[in-house]
């Protein structure tokens, strides 16, 4: 088990670091709900990330994820395309970059997010986990690693938790701040926020980048041994 926490913790820490999701969960906290609709939108995203590995886990299994403790061939296949898929998207990213980062701008339905029910901002939640172009390869990279490993259910259930929790941090540490200072918060995650609207595309290019490199050389790996 120590093995595949060690794989999936890499791939954790890259759906942690998600600009977008952080800047959409600080805007939520600025609104007069934000008591209530922060953890909603936290409790989307851990249910999208733990839903999306559990699927992942629960085709591993009966697909023969593992075999004699080394992962499938079609595991390595599918690590390789992520990896590439990352790879393609990190190039598009880039090209995309403006020339100056404070010309960078939100996406427009960000505008509205104040005037989401409840039930609207647990969806935006659970959507920016399991529906990211960035996350949703992450996450089934992460299922996979898990369910090829030959462990227990047990064992493959709390490494998915594991994987979820870490990868939840970026959104937690906003929530935390917020619930544990009040108001005083604000300006401190309205700097954060800031960054993170200048810096999104490179960042996320950056990620999509090393990542996707990561999952491709893995999946090679698998496939030529």
């Amino acid at each position: 088990m120590g093995k595949v926490l060690g794989d999936v913790l890499g791939l954790a820490a890259g759906v942690a670091v998600s600009p977008l999701p952080i800047v959409a969960i600080i805007l939520v906290l600025a609104t007069p709900r934000g008591r209530l609709n922060g953890p909603l939108f936290a409790i989307g995203w851990i249910v999208g990330l733990s839903a999306l590995g559990a699927v992942m886990l629960a085709i591993g299994g009966p697909a023969g994820a593992s075999t004699h403790q080394q992962p499938a061939t079609w595991v390595g296949a599918l690590k390789l395309a992520l990896g590439v898929l990352l790879i393609l998207l990190g190039a598009r990213q880039w090209h995309r970059r403006p020339a100056d980062a404070s010309q960078a701008q939100l996406p427009k339905w960000m505008a509205a997010i104040d005037r989401f029910t409840p039930i609207k901002i647990f969806g935006l939640g659970l959507a920016l986990a399991a529906a990211n172009l960035k996350n949703a390869p992450l996450t089934l990279a992460a299922g996979a690693t898990i369910s090829s490993a030959g462990l227990p259910v047990g064992q493959q259930i709390a490494s998915l938790a594991v994987f979820v929790i870490i990868g939840s941090v970026g959104l937690l540490a906003p929530l935390g701040v917020v619930l544990f200072m009040g108001d005083q918060a604000m300006n401190m995650l309205g700097g954060w926020r800031n960054w993170a609207v200048r810096h999104n595309i490179a960042v996320m290019a950056a990620l999509f980048f090393v990542l996707g490199l990561k999952l491709f050389g893995d999946g090679l790996g698998i496939l030529i041994s």
